[in-house]
């Protein structure tokens, strides 16, 4: 069983920026698609972007459009995600998964125990 190790999240000013990190045991890490989630409390885990098996394509959802950029390194079996222009509603535990395709669930693996953003003004 694949584990995942969310880490590089903390306090930090509206504006400011951050690269969280993923990184994955297990030698299949470069056979999915990557995502990452977030999650407040009482809500539920949301998709926040994804990035294809190679790192061609990414996909975003529409509150993070312009100011998350995912990526990958296959070699060190980690996905990243850098935050800029940061904002107090980006609050949130950040995790990471894996899925067949891009489009596809992101539930490949069990979750690890996230890494907690917080962005205060």
């Amino acid at each position: 069983q694949v584990r995942l190790e969310e880490s590089g999240g903390r306090l930090v000013q509206a504006g400011e920026s951050l690269r969280l990190s993923c990184a994955a045991s297990g030698r299949t890490f470069s056979n999915y698609a990557m995502g990452w989630f977030r999650q407040t409390p009482g809500k539920e885990r949301e998709f926040v972007a994804g990035i294809s098996r190679g790192g061609i394509s990414t996909r975003y959802t529409d509150s993070v459009k312009g100011r998350f950029t995912i990526s990958r390194d296959n070699a060190k079996n980690t996905v990243y995600l850098q935050l800029n222009s940061l904002k107090p509603e980006d609050t949130a535990v950040y995790y990471c998964n894996a899925a067949e395709y891009l489009y596809r669930e992101y539930d490949k693996w069990s979750w690890g125990q996230g890494t907690q953003v917080t962005v205060v003004s």
